[in-house]
């Protein structure tokens, strides 16, 4: 997606879906700047030579805590220049920015840094201006479109604090910039950083005006913001911990050559040694047929996010696919998170990888099925969505363990042969593989929850305070 910014500035906005992000380019046909990189920057300079833009300044707004930044290698790559907040700790040289900087990218384009805590407390929003005005600005976790940055990521004993801090960011945005500025934020678009999501279909484009109109930051009175924001917070994934870190230590680019190709005696030795061995085949090829002791990550779900979340840090991965392009596509998101180079691989399928051992399987169903099997024999009913979705809606007489606690509760699923269900079904596949390789039997429900009813299965809401729009961001 591109937007022009005026006087023929373009801004392109290269999306990472998987993660839920946007990173931004802005040229004027010549020189180029470049907002939030993704680490796997050979996107960005793609773009950049697309359009015969030669990349001169780098921008953080924050140090990232749901990537690895590709900010350092792409400035070390183009000697650009690379700005970051000067009150950030880091391990690097940088051009130190602070509130207030002006900074000059060519004789069109300027960048204003705008102090915005809330999501970090040394978060910057930069003001793109073009000619005399400022034409949009680059919030990062500050201003989203309809939500904000979670402000809980530092801990919860500053979640308040950085609430608060948000509003007041919100609200110096839309008094400093003009109505009509776009607004580039970098999360928002499925991001666990971001607080909540919009009802509805979220916009591919938003405005100062339209976020003042919308927004609940710039709508809602401080005390009732802070408040809904706070309960709106659920988890979000452990790898986080990992990423504020490594951005601040300066990460280095990925390395996305191919690991090594496993055969099915090394991958029964991995398997054995308590290492992740992760099949990224669609997840109804998985339940058909796999190998034991495999998990599934569906590589069209939300891959990434999920398996950072639940795989031990530092564990030694081996990636499964039908194709060398598959693993390839699994190692460049993995390497957006930090988990870098893969112990092994191997391509084709599982009668190729089990080396003539048998295959396992577990069935597959959708909410009519279940409501059809409960009313014969009795079956456990599992469900693996986050607090709120289930505080939200849940299946009346379903156990409740979210999918980012099922490793460490595996003892707590009952006893029988186990349903397990989610919001569309890629976490119910995910959570059916690792009961499954603890000896359980499981049918994984492939089916979009809100189906449930109509399928004839009870439900009940556990907290009817809870917003809905917090629990609408389960998988992508």
């Amino acid at each position: 997606m591109s937007t022009t910014a005026g006087s023929g500035v373009e801004v392109v906005a290269i999306d990472t879906p998987a993660l839920g992000d946007r990173s931004y380019l802005a040229h004027d046909g010549e020189v180029a700047l470049v907002a939030d990189p993704q680490r796997d920057i050979d996107r960005v300079l793609a773009v950049a030579a697309a359009r015969g833009a030669r990349i001169t300044h780098v921008f953080e707004t924050h140090l990232h805590n749901d990537y690895i930044t590709g900010g350092l290698a792409l400035a070390l790559a183009t000697g650009a220049a690379y700005h970051v907040n000067a009150a950030d700790e880091v391990a690097f040289d940088r051009v130190p920015v602070a509130d207030g900087d002006l900074v000059e990218v060519s004789p069109a384009i300027r960048v204003r840094a705008l102090a915005t805590p809330g999501h970090t407390f040394t978060h910057l929003s930069y003001a793109l201006e073009v000619g005399e005005h400022a034409q949009a600005v680059f919030t990062g976790g500050s201003l989203l479109y309809g939500s904000t940055g979670r402000p809980d990521l530092l801990g919860q004993v500053h979640a308040e604090e950085l609430a608060r801090a948000q509003f007041a960011s919100a609200h110096r945005l839309a008094a400093v910039l003009p109505e009509n500025a776009d607004v580039y934020p970098t999360h928002g678009f499925g991001s666990f950083c971001s607080a909540t999501q919009a009802a509805g279909v979220s916009p591919s484009s938003s405005t100062i005006g339209r976020e003042g109109r919308v927004n609940p930051a710039l709508v809602l009175a401080e005390q009732r913001y802070v408040r809904e924001l706070l309960a709106g917070l659920d988890a979000y994934p452990a790898y986080y911990a990992h990423m504020g870190p490594a951005n601040a230590a300066g990460p280095p680019g990925p390395d996305l050559n191919p690991p090594h190709r496993a055969d099915a005696g090394e991958l029964r030795r991995r398997i054995e040694a308590g290492e992740w061995v992760v099949d990224l085949r669609a997840r109804r090829a998985f339940a058909a047929g796999h190998l034991a002791g495999t998990f599934s990550f569906d590589l069209a779900g939300s891959f990434a996010p999920y398996l950072g979340w639940l795989i031990p840090w530092g564990t030694p991965l081996t990636l499964l696919g039908q194709t060398p392009d598959e693993v390839t596509w699994a190692q460049r998101e993995l390497a957006r998170i930090g988990i870098d180079r893969p112990a092994a691989m191997a391509v084709g399928d599982p009668a190729q990888w089990s080396g003539g051992r048998p295959l396992r399987s577990f069935g597959v169903a959708d909410f009519s099925d279940l409501d059809a099997v409960r009313r014969h024999r009795p079956v456990v009913i599992l469900d693996v969505r986050r607090d709120l979705e289930w505080a939200d809606s849940h299946i009346e007489g379903a156990i409740h363990i979210p999918l980012h606690e099922l490793p460490g509760r595996l003892a707590e699923a009952p006893s029988g042969e186990l349903w397990v269900y989610c919001r569309s079904g890629f976490r119910a596949t995910v959570a059916a593989s690792l009961l499954e390789a603890a000896g359980r039997t499981v049918v994984a429900i492939d089916d979009d929850y809100y189906r449930a009813g109509t399928a004839g299965l009870p439900t009940a809401a556990s907290c009817s305070a809870m917003p809905r729009t917090a629990a609408s961001r389960a998988e992508r």
